[in-house]
């Protein structure tokens, strides 16, 4: 496992976790929104990215069964 580096900066905790994940104040929010976990969250534990990857996926493949069904009937 990865060893986690924190250090002290002007009042603020820094934790590296090793993946380095860059976002913005919108993606936290849609991170929070879509999953209920924040990046630090996600960044720091492995079983948490994988429940949120195993959703993501889900939802990918449920969106390209919708897409088809109406690709379909379109082209009756």
């Amino acid at each position: 496992m990865l060893e986690n580096i924190t250090t002290r900066k002007e009042g603020f905790i820094i934790t590296d976790s090793g993946i380095g994940l860059n976002y913005t104040s919108e993606m936290e929010k849609a991170m929070h929104q879509n999953h209920g976990i924040g990046y630090a969250e996600y960044e720091r534990k492995l079983e948490k990215r994988l429940e949120v990857e195993k959703e993501r996926e889900d939802s990918y493949r449920k969106s390209r069964r919708v897409v088809a069904e109406v690709e379909r009937q379109v082209h009756r």
